[in-house]
């Protein structure tokens, strides 16, 4: 039997034997999707790669997975499948994997890394009370794990976010006082922090133990959209239990939500935390813990000493790093982590070109004539203005218009109406970068106005509520207006919106920390609105510093390089070196976002330049390394590695297991035959004649050409064939030269005309004296295509 019916026959009867059910409490789940498959990008299109799907996973209840069950042919020993299923319960934090052929079982234990054949399958009761010894915890911590999450059809957690929610639960309910979770941004920490939250309160537990009561939760952040967006969404299931402090210390809620300001005070006021007793909350969740809450010098400190007694949740979306130390120090080691780079992996974090782009300011400086004066009649100090400079000590107006020039003209060429963010230096520069996009792009300025909106809007502390009215039409996906927000600080994080396609720094950032608060914006998915990856136009250089750095762990997919001159020709580069650099460290670690107390910035009406060098890169399929983002030169490199030179290429592809598996890791790496020809300008060459010739510089042939050629050579072996074998030879030859080398799947190309004419499989391998010779009269007509 195949592994399907080996499945339906021999595998699910004896999970049900143990007890295990299609439904109901203790069950199983059947090619359960646990990853959404790695978005690649090949050239100027994005494919999914195979998502990660167990045959079986075993549920004690919804919330709790207890072990992966994978499933070979009974044709196949067990285990065949075994490894398989390590990896899969290594992903999903699963302490138990099986692997079976329908008669033989084998299971591995993680807590004893015994691998034994069993007999049956545990039953559920045996199962968890194995877990439960294994991972050492109390009846209080199982149980409280087993409460049910609040059920949302269209938000069930992922693996990840389960991992995160159980191992929390376990670590709050098990005694442990501070505890962190570090989750890349766009991963769902909301959802997370919700979960957590709503089972504890199911369970009723609480700091002092007091079975009678359920617990006070207090949720935690520095930006109003990190609060109101929470209480209003994610958390609505908990109805008027919710309450937002502002001004007024109320109490009788049982979850709160409230700003750092709203609670802390200063050399006027006392705090308003204080109004509260010091155990009057039993968990406090701090979103975005990495700005500072946990500095020994800050406001938000002495908020958290002050609750001591609490259970203290934090949440943050960046790694260990010095300029969020404090809170590592704080918190601890986190008890979970899902990086970036494994979002991006799993599929669930969009993948991002980098579009490096150069102007002439950046990349030889720019210095006043002498005696040059700013626009308010200041005379400007003479010395070399580099880009650490420009908008702090000296905005260059020739250098913001030349790059809301190439803003324009990039929308223009992808797509005009896909969200955008600008990253700014201040709220100043912010606002002159607002007013050039518009006046750049007046027809669809006034289209948006005639739908009440704007094209390019400024979001910033400034704009107050008409900042926040564009920021929620922005985020709304169904909007198509505003276009492009402008920003300084405001939008590094608690931004979600999810069909943001471009991401422009355009002000130094040395933070890594903020640098992924940065890009995160533009990390999520939206399949439904064609967005399946997003850009970086990086202006300043702080991409290609961050990317550089050996602890960042999610870099970018790929490199063309180009240069652009002012009259707009480009020419293609062999090399290109990032001119702008960090020229000192007093800069590293802190972000440059405007000028320096009691420093005026001079204004320098006019200038002249352009934009001298851009280069875009992708991150590879592995994701581990820069790669071009121009799929020739990229599958060039890629041949090239898999074969040394063009006639090993060409014996691996004649024959077709060897050729098979050269399209499976072509595919793997995102680049498409069919793609490929048609960037190539080939759409009539042989994919291996076209291969080769990126590779190696060989001549190109079409199909055409190479089916000719056959039947001129090999005359011969084609007419030791009777006419009606002959025939059915010679129509698969006519549509390789049609359509290409699938049409030697003879699954497929015998379901056409003219051969699905002439009968069945069987009927048409009869003609060669049965299937095994219809078979390898078609796998030697795909040798002699390739013979020179």
């Amino acid at each position: 039997m195949n592994e399907a019916e080996t499945c339906r026959t021999m595998v699910r009867p004896r999970l049900e034997a143990a007890g295990w059910l299609a439904v109901g409490d203790r069950f199983y789940r059947e090619q359960t999707h646990v990853t959404a498959g790695r978005v690649i990008l090949a050239g100027s299109t994005a494919k999914r790669l195979q998502k990660k799907i167990p045959d079986y996973l075993l549920y004690f209840r919804r919330e709790m997975p207890l072990a992966v069950v994978e499933a070979k042919s009974n044709a196949k020993p067990a285990a065949n499948g075994l490894q398989q299923a390590k990896e899969y319960a290594k992903l999903l934090d699963l302490k138990f994997a099986y692997a079976t052929n329908g008669t033989e079982i084998i299971e591995f234990d993680a807590f004893t890394q015994n691998e034994t054949v069993v007999s049956a399958f545990p039953t559920p009761e045996q199962l968890l009370q194995r877990y439960q010894v294994g991972m050492g915890f109390s009846s209080a911590v199982r149980d409280a794990q087993l409460v049910p999450d609040f059920y949302r059809e269209d938000k069930q957690p992922r693996y990840y976010q389960r991992i995160a929610i159980d191992t929390t639960i376990r670590a709050i309910v098990g005694g442990k006082k501070r505890c962190l979770l570090t989750l890349a941004t766009g991963t769902g920490k909301t959802t997370v922090a919700f979960q957590i939250c709503w089972k504890l309160w199911c369970a009723k537990w609480n700091a002092s133990g007091d079975p009678t009561r359920k617990p006070r939760i207090l949720f935690l952040a520095d930006r109003d959209k990190l609060v109101s967006d929470p209480m209003s969404k994610d958390f609505a299931p908990f109805g008027h239990a919710r309450h937002r402090i502002s001004g007024k210390a109320e109490k009788g809620r049982e979850m709160y939500f409230a700003l750092y300001q709203a609670l802390s005070g200063d050399e006027n006021r006392a705090g308003l935390f204080r109004e509260y007793p010091t155990d009057y909350f039993d968990l406090i969740v701090i979103d975005e813990c990495h700005r500072g809450s946990a500095k020994d010098e800050s406001r938000w400190r002495d908020i958290l000493t002050y609750f001591s007694p609490a259970y203290q949740l934090g949440m943050t979306a960046t790694p260990l790093r010095d300029d969020n130390r404090d809170s590592y120090a704080y918190f601890g080691n986190p008890l979970y982590t899902y990086s970036l780079k494994q979002g991006i992996e799993d599929g669930f974090l969009a993948p991002y070109r980098v579009h490096r782009v150069v102007t002439s300011f950046d990349a030889h400086g720019w210095r006043p004539n002498k005696g040059q004066k700013d626009k308010n009649g200041e005379p400007i100090p003479d010395r070399l203005y580099t880009t650490k400079d420009f908008e702090r000590a000296v905005s260059v107006e020739a250098r913001n218009k030349i790059v809301a020039k190439h803003i324009s003209d990039f929308l223009r060429a992808t797509d005009r109406k896909s969200k955008t963010i600008v990253f700014c230096v201040d709220q100043d520069h912010a606002e002159i970068m607002r007013g050039l996009l518009h006046d750049l792009n007046k027809d669809l300025a006034a289209e948006a106005q005639a739908k009440g909106s704007e094209y390019a809007a400024r979001v910033v502390s400034d704009e107050g509520d008409i900042g926040k009215g564009y920021l929620d039409q922005f985020q709304d996906p169904e909007k198509e207006f505003p276009v492009v927000l402008t920003t300084s600080q405001l939008l590094t994080t608690g931004v979600d919106a999810p069909t943001c396609k471009n991401v422009v720094l355009f002000r130094m950032v040395n933070s890594m920390t903020e640098f992924k608060q940065i890009i995160g914006r533009g990390t999520r998915l939206r399949e439904d609105h064609g967005k399946l990856f997003f850009n970086i136009l990086d202006y300043n250089g702080s991409a290609n510093v961050q990317f550089a750095d050996a602890d960042f762990d999610g870099e970018p997919a790929l490199a063309t390089k180009c240069e652009i001159n002012e009259a707009g020709a480009v020419t293609v580069l062999e090399e290109f070196v990032d001119p702008v650099q960090n020229d000192g460290d007093d800069d590293r670690g802190r972000i440059i976002g405007g000028p320096e107390p009691g420093f005026r910035k001079f204004r320098v009406h006019g200038g002249a330049g352009g934009i001298v060098s851009s280069e875009t890169s992708d991150l590879d399929a592995d994701g581990k390394k820069l790669r071009t983002a121009n799929l020739i030169a990229f599958t060039g490199e890629e041949v090239r590695g898999m074969a040394p030179n063009a006639a090993a290429l060409r014996a691996a592809w004649a024959n077709p297991a060897e050729r098979d598996a050269l399209l499976k890791a072509l595919d793997a790496h995102g680049i498409d035959l069919q793609v490929l020809a048609a960037e190539a300008g080939q759409p009539d060459a042989d994919p291996f004649d076209l291969l080769a010739h990126l590779a190696y510089n060989t001549p190109l042939r079409t199909r055409a050409d190479r089916a000719a050629k056959l039947r001129a050579s090999h005359a011969a072996f084609l007419a030791k064939y009777e006419a009606p074998a002959r025939a059915v030879l010679d129509a698969i030859l006519d549509k390789y030269a049609e359509h290409g080398i699938g049409q030697f799947d003879l699954a497929t190309v015998l379901q056409v005309k003219p051969l699905s004419d002439w009968g069945t499989l069987t009927e048409i391998a009869a003609r060669f004296g049965g299937a095994d010779k219809l078979l390898a009269a078609v796998d030697r007509v795909q040798e002699l295509l390739y013979v020179e």
